[in-house]
């Protein structure tokens, strides 16, 4: 019998692949955006934040943007119906849709799960009801989802030595899951001194930013200038311990990201993209820093950061945090309003 660490990890692949799911005892789930074939189903189930977008009668926005909801739509949906109904950022190219009618759901907890795998899975939070044809399914349980998100799972797969631009004294450190083909990194930057408390900053990966030097964030400069205020400590005999999160877009993955701009060149700030993608405004995994920094033998942080939600994520966590560094950057003509929702929406210190 599968564990339901693995029976989790077969259905995200399977959304991946757009095969189906079959998760207790609710109806079998065709993901909308990478199924293939004719498939097609008088019933959706689509995200709270989705069913608001396109004005549901009977239905009232629920405070979690990424609750399921049911819709029934007049005729059967086929996935080129279905496709515009699961992606807002499809909404200019084909506004009229519907109409629909939200039924009850008798299968939250299932429905719940789904739009969880979905997330992981990086792809959109819509799946067809019962379709057919469907194929086989993939069984799971609704609770095997939590086993995913286990940070105890995570262990050091390697080390080296590695000099960077910033200093030349660094070690890299590579984690991994059995369950997550995610591999997240820590830059261990000077020496350590059990007398001195490391600078740490939890950095979650962004292609664009880091990489190819978006002007749409802050994330790049925030990286560079973390991993030289770390090179600064130790040289004046202290330490640092850059955590290379990969979390893209806040946890939504690379692809949902980039549907995320398409929305904020349509005017919507970066936390009302991912809302209509059905997404919540943070789903980054916190724990999993505190299980990184566990494992490196860290014990209290000076934490850089000006998001006080990541600084109690990782209190809670069971990490202490000694001092909150503030690392705010000077804004450009791109990332102004970025950054202003960051402080005025989301409470950053900016």
């Amino acid at each position: 019998m599968p564990s339901p660490a693995r029976r989790a990890a077969q259905a995200v692949d399977a959304l991946r692949h757009g095969w189906p799911l079959a998760i207790g005892g609710a109806p079998v789930l065709l993901p909308i955006e990478t199924a293939p074939g004719s498939a097609s189903a008088p019933r959706a189930l689509i995200s709270a934040a989705r069913a608001a977008t396109l004005k549901l009668a009977n239905q009232r926005e629920a405070a979690d943007p990424h609750a399921p909801v049911l819709v029934r739509a007049a005729e059967p949906l086929d996935l080129a119906a279905a496709r515009p109904i699961a992606d807002p950022a499809l909404d200019l190219a084909t506004p009229l849709k519907g109409p629909f009618l939200a039924e009850p759901l008798d299968w939250r907890e299932e429905a719940a799960a789904a739009m969880e795998l979905a997330r992981i899975a990086g792809i959109l939070p819509a799946f067809l009801v019962a379709a057919e044809p469907a194929g086989e399914p993939v069984a799971l349980a609704a609770a095997d989802v939590a086993a995913l998100a286990d940070p105890e799972a995570l262990v050091i797969a390697t080390r080296a030595q590695l000099p960077v631009a910033a200093c030349d004294d660094g070690e890299i450190l590579v984690f991994r899951s059995p369950d997550d083909l995610r591999e997240h990194v820590a830059l261990v930057i000077g020496q350590r001194s059990a007398g001195r408390v490391p600078l740490v900053r939890l950095h979650s990966e962004c292609l664009t930013g880091d990489i190819l030097g978006s002007l749409r964030c802050d994330c790049g400069p925030q990286l560079d200038a973390a991993l030289h205020a770390m090179a600064q400590e130790a040289r004046g005999g202290g330490w640092g311990v850059l955590l290379y999160l990969r979390q893209e877009g806040r946890g939504i993955g690379l692809v949902n990201k980039m549907r995320a701009y398409k929305l904020q060149d349509q005017g919507f700030d970066t936390l009302e993209a991912n809302r209509r993608l059905g997404f919540p405004a943070e789903a980054r995994d916190f724990p999993v820093a505190a299980r990184m920094l566990a494992l490196l033998g860290v014990g209290p942080v000076r934490l850089m950061t000006n998001n006080p939600a990541k600084l109690a994520a990782l209190e809670a966590a069971g990490v202490h945090v000694a001092e909150r560094v503030p690392h705010r950057l000077p804004p450009n003509p791109h990332n102004e309003r970025y950054l202003a929702t960051k402080r005025d929406a989301a409470g950053h210190f900016l």
